[in-house]
């Protein structure tokens, strides 16, 4: 349970320290680096983030975050070989329920947040790649173990966006297409999707919210 809580914390965090809409000639390094410093900033300073408001800190990730994933290619990954039995309307609600789960369900792991600090490894990336992995270790306060978190970035028309985040070694994708795939099992494509929005219908209790 610990080990799960702390990788939903330092997932909460890598979602939140997406880059911003920046030139094509941003490197993914710079950008991720800037932009970790200022979500820092932010989460020092924002009272309602310090109190736990799980419906405020779920605005911000909609607002500030969420634009600069590649949702549609992170549920691809995520259903798999079904995704190609899927109908363009179930795909599209796939990528909206799925956008709207990793937005709310990470939103809690905010009210964790206490003293994280954030380490750059060193990047390289050929002229011309189109895709790119930043790496770097997260360090939560009292001595624990840090914690690396890379993401896989990748270049979509003219402006980098994350694909996949992976926490430790382990992939964010991959763990939901296991998660995924038993649901499939179950009850086909749409018993994935009424299982999306079950979950999303719970991801934020009212009764947590400030």
């Amino acid at each position: 349970m610990l080990k799960l809580a702390r990788v939903a914390l330092c997932t909460a965090f890598a979602l939140s320290s997406l880059p911003s809409v920046h030139a094509q000639s941003s490197s993914p390094d710079a950008l991720v680096k800037r932009t970790v410093e200022e979500v820092l900033d932010i989460l020092r300073a924002d009272k309602r983030v310090q109190a736990g408001n799980l419906e405020h800190i779920a605005r911000l990730m909609e607002e500030k975050v969420a634009p600069h994933f590649d949702f549609a290619r992170m549920t691809r990954l995520a259903v798999g070989r079904s995704w190609r039995e899927a109908t363009p309307v179930q795909r599209e609600t796939l990528v909206r329920e799925f956008r709207t789960l990793l937005v709310r369900s990470y939103s809690a792991a905010f009210t964790f947040y206490r003293g994280i600090s954030v380490e750059y490894r060193p990047f390289r990336m050929g002229s011309g790649d189109q895709e790119a992995t930043v790496n770097t270790l997260i360090r939560l306060p009292g001595g624990a173990q840090p914690i690396a978190v890379d993401y896989d970035m990748t270049l979509t028309d003219g402006q980098w966006k994350v694909f996949d985040v992976r926490i430790d070694g382990a992939s964010l994708v991959i763990n939901y297409r296991n998660l995924f795939a038993q649901e499939i099992q179950r009850g086909g494509i749409e018993g994935l999707i009424k299982s999306l929005i079950d979950k999303n219908a719970g991801a934020l209790p009212t009764a947590a919210r400030q």
